[in-house]
């Protein structure tokens, strides 16, 4: 890199830090940190969303399947996260709203003690926030991963600085300093990805060689789906990320809590949804295009960084990079900002009852400290990513596989269809998805990937639904808190005081 590309860098990493700072400034409660106080404008609740579903892996694990396989990476990887969320603006985004503005709830888990029983609650915060350790931990891989490559930096220190950084950032503003920066990295990450994308375009020599491209790349790379990516694959991961995109990851729950209302909570995830379905092709189309620029890549994983560093000038290279960096941050602080909500809110009251009486000072402390010992952990998993099946591994086969019987219980319990599935509806299904996928992984041999992604997910949704339907569990609490965030509308007898959902 040469020195304007550091520049761009540390440029970046200062904005990033800046705005952290500002962001302090409006953080008075816990409130304010977890959810921005019910203020954040649509727009800016929209794009965060956006960034923070995800990260440097999009140009480290999913660039190599796209020079690998083509085009398939988009419409298996990307095209589900536009359906999913799109659904979700009219199912999912509304209700949390709601929830949050009747029931002053800072957490996406904070109703389920309510909904459902504490224990309940428990075992998806518990399970929940263990694999997004992995998560997040594969997500500083890939920073490092790109690090290496433009700079020779080892992979820890990649990590250590990337890491260090969003800490920094994220412990003091919150939710505000997540969806401000978020918002910065978009433009800085626009910028980045339209110039590599002009680069390619020249190097392809203009629109007509882009137009005879395609017959040029390898056989099946104009394909939508191909090899391991079958059709029952692409099923499987629209259910998964229907799930996972509207409440199932907590900190994108997180994005429709913090807006204003539940209108305002519709219109951010249907602008998140059209970039999902516009913007990861800008993103993707380089390394679609090294099939034909750069045939020998020998690690795919470092396409992208490699075509940057061939075509694209002096302080470009480091904007791209700061591209790079900026999904990862969004991403990672987003969800740690979620995790740490849960463990304040919804463990720690559990497993130790002074935190019942903390005051708004000490509820602010444990939030940012909890911050701090998620990434630091996420760090250290980081370092060790190879052992738990590379990037790609722990995104696809643990992450995706994982997140069904996470997020069934906690989702589906929104809804006046299933308020009549109780505790052992959701224990059971939470234990069941997570037995199938453990016996998959570790006992039976899997006949494909698609088995893998797709029983536990199913195991968790048929087990759900039939223990609601033969051991239907009726529960006045239940319907007032299904009923209260179902409209807009006036709810008789629902209050905040009337279905208290925080644990007790």
């Amino acid at each position: 890199m040469a020195w304007l590309d550091w520049v761009a860098l540390g440029g970046y990493f200062l904005v990033m830090l800046l705005i952290g700072l500002w962001s302090h400034r409006r953080v008075s409660s816990v409130g304010d940190y977890f959810t921005g106080g019910g203020k954040m404008p649509w727009w800016l609740s929209g794009i965060s969303h956006h960034m923070s579903g995800y990260s440097a892996a999009v140009f480290v694990a999913y660039a190599a399947v796209a020079y690998s396989y083509g085009v398939t990476v988009y419409f298996w990887a990307f095209v589900p996260l536009a359906l999913g969320t799109g659904v979700g603006a009219f199912l999912f985004a509304p209700r949390w709203n709601r929830l949050r503005a009747r029931f002053n709830v800072v957490s996406p888990l904070e109703y389920l003690a309510k909904r459902y029983n504490v224990p309940t609650q428990q075992a998806l915060a518990w399970s929940g926030a263990l694999l997004k350790v992995f998560d997040v931990a594969a997500k500083w891989a890939s920073v490092a991963i790109l690090l290496n490559v433009f700079t020779g930096m080892s992979m820890n220190t990649g990590i250590i600085i990337t890491g260090v950084v969003t800490l920094l950032y994220c412990t003091v503003g919150g939710l505000w300093a997540d969806a401000l920066t978020d918002f910065g990295q978009f433009v800085i990450q626009g910028v980045a990805a339209l110039s590599m994308l002009i680069a390619v375009i020249i190097q392809l020599g203009g629109f007509s060689g882009l137009s005879s491209m395609w017959d040029k790349l390898p056989e099946g790379h104009g394909q939508p789906l191909v090899g391991t990516y079958t059709a029952g694959f692409l099923t499987a991961y629209i259910v998964i990320k229907l799930f996972e995109y509207n409440g199932g990851m907590w900190n994108l729950a997180q994005r429709y809590m913090a807006t204003d209302s539940a209108d305002s909570a519709r219109r951010s995830a249907l602008l998140s949804a059209a970039l999902y379905l516009i913007w990861p092709a800008v993103l993707l189309f380089p390394s679609v295009a090294a099939g034909v620029l750069m045939p020998n890549v020998v690690d795919a994983q470092q396409v992208y960084a490699l075509m940057a560093e061939k075509y694209l000038p002096a302080g470009l290279i480091g904007l791209t990079l700061a591209g790079m960096f900026s999904h990862t941050m969004a991403m990672a602080s987003s969800d740690a900002n979620a995790i740490s909500a849960v463990i304040t809110r919804d463990i720690m009251p559990v497993v130790w009852r002074k935190a019942h009486t903390w005051s708004t000072e000490a509820g602010l402390m444990a939030a940012r400290v909890c911050t701090v010992l998620f990434i630091a952990v996420s760090m250290i998993v980081a370092v060790e990513a190879d052992h738990f099946g590379g990037v790609l591994g722990i995104i696809v086969a643990l992450v995706a596989a994982v997140m069904g019987p996470i997020s069934i219980p906690m989702l589906l319990g929104l809804l006046p269809a299933f308020r009549r599935c109780g505790p052992v509806a959701a224990l059971g299904s939470w234990a069941l998805g997570l037995g199938a996928y453990f016996l998959l992984k570790y006992g039976i041999e899997p006949p494909s990937q698609t088995w893998l992604l797709a029983t536990p997910l199913v195991t968790s949704l048929v087990v759900y639904v039939a223990v609601g339907l033969l051991k239907p569990e009726p529960s006045g609490e239940a319907d007032a808190i299904v009923a209260a965030v179902g409209s807009d509308g006036p709810q008789s007898g629902v209050t905040p005081a009337a279905v208290p959902v925080a644990s007790d």
